[in-house]
């Protein structure tokens, strides 16, 4: 999965997350890629049903490992298919339910992957339990996403 076609040097790689909800994984993945992409890449996030708010919990978890949190928010699918929208490179869905879905046409012609995460926001159980669940969704994320942006990088 390359970012940049054969002879067509690109600044910024965009890579778009998508889940069903865009409140937890999707959310996170936006996060840790704008955060890891130093510049390179542009991580982005949206929902085929989103719920209208990012979870509290991933919230907190992003700014306690110091992830970018602003203008995170909960959004669909749709603002990315529409003219004048970001051209895609990658488009990647985190949850089996929205890799199932028929997805809106992207503008220019992006790559596509599906990384399935347990949805954290779905667990159920004590303040502990819940945060665990995001915990474990965020190390699942930094590490396909660590992966992803070194073999961008050609293995730097």
């Amino acid at each position: 999965m390359s970012c940049c076609e054969a002879g067509k040097a690109k600044k910024i790689c965009n890579v778009l997350f998508l889940c069903t909800g865009n409140s937890a994984r999707s959310i996170l993945a936006e996060s840790i890629l704008n955060h890891l992409g130093k510049g390179h890449f542009r991580g982005y996030s949206a929902g085929s049903h989103p719920k209208g708010e990012v979870h509290p919990l991933a919230i907190g978890l992003l700014k306690s490992f110091g992830m970018p949190v602003d203008g995170l928010r909960s959004k669909s699918w749709d603002e990315f298919s529409r003219p004048g929208a970001p051209e895609m490179d990658l488009v990647v869905t985190v949850c089996d339910n929205a890799a199932g879905e028929p997805c809106p046409l992207w503008n220019g012609n992006p790559g596509r992957a599906h990384w399935g995460i347990p949805d954290p926001a779905a667990v159920e159980g004590d303040e502990s339990t819940r945060k665990d669940a995001f915990r474990a969704a965020f190390r699942q994320l930094e590490r396909h996403i660590r992966s992803f942006v070194r073999g961008q990088r050609g293995g730097s």
